[in-house]
């Protein structure tokens, strides 16, 4: 009973301690690149986005309150880290044409396979489960900007290259 007691008296100490180490937040607040600044964004579509995909696909997160908490701070800003590597709203202007024509590709294909926003989101997050309307909303103003896009820069320029 002893080893038990000092074992959990052990763990409490540790997470208590990791308290003092926290990860920086995703709260910059920059927007020189937003997607907005090259794209007509309807209020309907930043209403979607605001809800499912700006907490991680943007330079600013809104935190809930277990982001206090070590570990659970690290494992979020891991999440937002990565979901920014792939597609920030914020930074899309500053995308190359080839790769912005890439995302608003991977957000359709991604939207229509479930696969975002992610489950592990809106476990949490309920008001963040797209509906049917929603998700065709996204989908259409995706291929809007695509075709936007196809009809002002060559096909070749459309196309990441290889290395």
């Amino acid at each position: 009973m002893k080893t038990l007691k000092r074992i959990l008296i052990g763990v409490l100490l540790v997470l208590i301690v990791l308290q003092a180490f926290r990860p920086a937040k995703n709260q910059s607040g920059d927007v020189s690149k937003d997607i907005s600044s090259n794209f007509v964004v309807p209020e309907n579509v930043k209403v979607i986005l605001a809800k499912a995909c700006n907490d991680c696909h943007s330079n600013t997160t809104r935190y809930p309150w277990y982001a206090e908490i070590q570990p659970v701070s690290w494992w979020l800003g891991n999440h937002i880290k990565d979901g920014k590597r792939h597609l920030n709203f914020n930074e899309f202007s500053g995308y190359r044409i080839a790769r912005q024509y890439k995302k608003l590709e991977e957000c359709i294909e991604q939207v229509k396979e479930g696969d975002m926003p992610l489950p592990s989101y809106t476990i949490i997050h309920k008001n963040a489960i797209l509906t049917e309307a929603e998700k065709q909303t996204l989908y259409n103003w995706c291929e809007v900007l695509r075709d936007s896009i196809k009809a002002d820069y060559p096909a070749d320029s459309l196309v990441i290259k290889k290395k």
